[in-house]
């Protein structure tokens, strides 16, 4: 019941501020027409308030073009803010990163067959790794956030994840007869590796124990 009185208490208020408005608008053109009689001015009142006013409305759509500008900006700034901010916090989690660890120390170089070596804590950090990648792909879909503030941060983690999992991820597509298998995962890859060849020609993927 708040909330509801909260919203007819709103549109009175703009109702009663609009007609404020206006009266206060005619009350002041009446007046300027009145200190040009005075003057010996002649002229109609009426096409003085048809004037201006029209000359105030097109301003008001000026102004509120921009207000509504300024919104859109700050809106799509938010979301950019909250998306990143899931993003961090999806790659940053303590699992991503012990699957990371797992992935960039233990995890065996892949070969024919290699799927049968693995581990299951091997294949549990892949399994990780690769849903936080799905997730983070489907965050950042369809421009949903600037590359220019998403990459520099992202790449490396996605990059470095990546070109030990393909090789594994493809061959079990090939097993699965699944081309679709964590489809959204790697394409995320591949941009960050694109990003990476593009923006950081000289960059090395290097993978240490001793690494924090």
């Amino acid at each position: 019941m708040p909330e509801r009185w909260s919203r007819y208490l709103t549109f009175l208020l703009i109702l009663v501020l609009t007609a404020i408005g206006f009266v206060t608008w005619v009350a002041l053109l009446t007046l300027a027409w009145a200190a040009l009689h005075l003057a010996g001015v002649v002229t109609n009142l009426w096409l003085i308030v048809e004037a201006l006013s029209t000359a105030l409305a097109a301003a008001a759509v000026v102004g509120a073009g921009f207000v509504a500008y300024r919104e859109i900006n700050e809106s799509a700034s938010t979301r950019h803010v909250e998306i990143a901010d899931r993003l961090f916090r999806e790659l940053n989690s303590a699992e991503n990163i012990a699957a990371r660890r797992q992935i960039f120390q233990r995890l065996p170089p892949f070969a024919d067959g290699g799927m049968e070596k693995l581990s299951a804590q091997d294949r549990e950090a892949m399994k990780m790794a690769l849903n936080a990648l799905d997730h983070v792909a489907f965050l950042t879909q369809e421009n949903w956030i600037p590359e220019a503030t998403l990459m520099p941060w992202m790449n490396p983690m996605v990059a470095k994840v990546w070109v030990k999992l393909k090789p594994y991820v493809e061959e079990e597509r090939r097993r699965r007869r699944e081309p679709e298998f964590y489809e959204r995962a790697g394409a995320l890859g591949e941009r960050c590796l694109a990003w990476r060849a593009h923006h950081r020609p000289d960059a090395e993927i290097v993978w240490r124990d001793d690494a924090l």
